[in-house]
């Protein structure tokens, strides 16, 4: 066990954050600058390689690789294929290993921008306006990886190094799958906890638990013709719509009070079904011949991805028996997010101990926080048993038009990290 943080380290090390808090903000424009969607993450990538070889650590690239990993039960079927995508690792040494080790990770990939010329500034051009910086992926999660980075720089500013060994985990496919952190997890060694510094519900909180989510997708293919005769054919696109209907139900069962585990209890409506993407018909003047539309469904805790799949199954089984889709040919996959429900310890060390510092840096607290969406977190806690502290800056509009983060809230994320690492690790004098 490591001893309490002394005064004259704690007020070093807050001095630092407070000396690199111009380069942090930087740091973070040059990686909202990067565009990293899906299958498009290397120059995010790169430049975490950049931004390690910068504080002194060796960066490590570790491949996503499905055979490696299918048979690992938090495995999801991929959506696109992984060469030049590899996540970007480094791993910090002490001298001598005193103190308790420490993960800290984030994902550098984003959601698409939407309909950019609905941003009042585009989307990969940072921009500061009123405290908040706003561009795609500015909250969720680059600042957070600009968090744990400036952390552990302020250290070695304040003339101190943790005293254990801390990884640094840049991944991919937070958004669909996971794999990135399924493989960078595998790749290391197991560490004493994990810090992710994920934006929460807008306000300063901690997740204490999350949904589990399933990806899947229906095809559904019609019968042809002209809209003149339009009786004679079956529109693809109404019977996928029929057929995504038929989950309002299965969605209102999911959400009864019976089935709700109590780290939900108190939130509106948890397990969420919706369509986020339709792809379908030819022209405007013809019955449309295929449509596709994909769903995303949540699992609640005492159920799991697996029982929600034959879920999927059966609803869209029984809907293409329905009369109306007589002659319709209707096909199901699964791609994307296969992921279990997990609950954080609360009581965890790593936790608590956020929790306090974060408390004495802004005069605030960190709530507790039951997610209707999910982290990579997870994965250390649900296959390495290993404590989670997730938390992170102020973000708004996450996934939405305007995505923005409270910088002053990231320098507080950043102070909060850095006392925790020292305390969590012990420290010794900077080499």
């Amino acid at each position: 066990m490591t001893e309490p943080l002394d005064r004259g380290a704690r007020r070093a090390i807050l001095e630092a954050v407070d000396a690199l808090r111009d380069d942090a903000v930087r740091m973070l424009e040059r990686l909202v600058r990067c565009p990293s969607t899906l299958g498009n993450e290397q120059s995010a990538l790169n430049e975490m390689a950049r931004i390690y070889e910068g504080i002194g650590l060796v960066p490590r690239r570790v491949p996503t690789d499905p055979a490696v990993l299918a048979a690992h039960p938090g495995f999801s079927p991929p959506l696109v294929g992984y060469e030049g995508r590899d996540n970007v690792v480094a791993v910090f040494t002490p001298r001598e290993r005193r103190g308790r080790s420490l993960a800290l990770q984030g994902h550098v990939d984003v959601v698409p921008e939407g309909a950019a010329d609905m941003w009042l500034t585009p989307p990969y051009e940072p921009a500061i306006r009123d405290g908040r910086m706003y561009g795609r992926g500015a909250g969720d999660m680059k600042a957070g990886i600009v968090s744990y980075v400036a952390a552990f720089k302020a250290l070695r500013l304040a003339g101190l190094q943790p005293a254990a060994e801390v990884q640094m985990q840049s991944v991919i496919e937070e958004e669909c799958t996971g794999n990135g952190a399924l493989a960078a997890m595998l790749a290391l060694p197991r560490t004493d906890a994990v810090i992710i510094p994920e934006p929460g519900p807008g306000l300063p909180a901690m997740y204490s638990a999350e949904v589990g989510v399933v990806w899947a997708w229906v095809t559904v293919s019609g019968r042809p013709a002209h809209v003149r005769d339009m009786q004679a054919g079956l529109n693809a696109i109404k019977a996928a719509n029929a057929i995504a209907a038929r989950f309002e139900d299965y969605q209102a069962e999911m959400n009864r009070a019976e089935r709700i585990h109590p780290s939900f209890r108190g939130v509106n409506h948890p397990v969420n079904v919706n369509f986020g993407t339709i792809q379908g018909g030819e022209w405007n003047s013809s019955v449309p011949t295929r449509a596709r539309i994909g769903m995303r469904v949540g699992v609640m805790m005492g159920y799991t991805a697996a029982q929600t799949k034959a879920d999927i199954e059966r609803i869209v089984a029984e809907a293409a028996q329905d009369p109306a889709l007589k002659g319709a040919t209707v096909a199901l996959e699964f791609k994307g997010f296969m992921a279990d429900p997990c609950v954080f310890d609360m009581n965890a060390p790593i936790v608590t101990m956020a929790k306090r510092h974060f408390a004495d840096v802004s005069g605030g607290f960190l709530r507790d926080y039951p997610a209707t969406g999910l982290t990579d977190g997870r994965f250390f806690a649900l296959y390495q048993d290993t404590p989670v502290a997730c938390f992170g800056p102020d973000a708004q509009e996450i996934h939405g038009i305007d995505e923005s983060v409270g910088l002053d809230s990231m320098h507080d994320i950043t102070r909060t990290i850095a006392l925790t690492m020292a305390e969590w690790c012990g420290v010794e004098a900077a080499a």
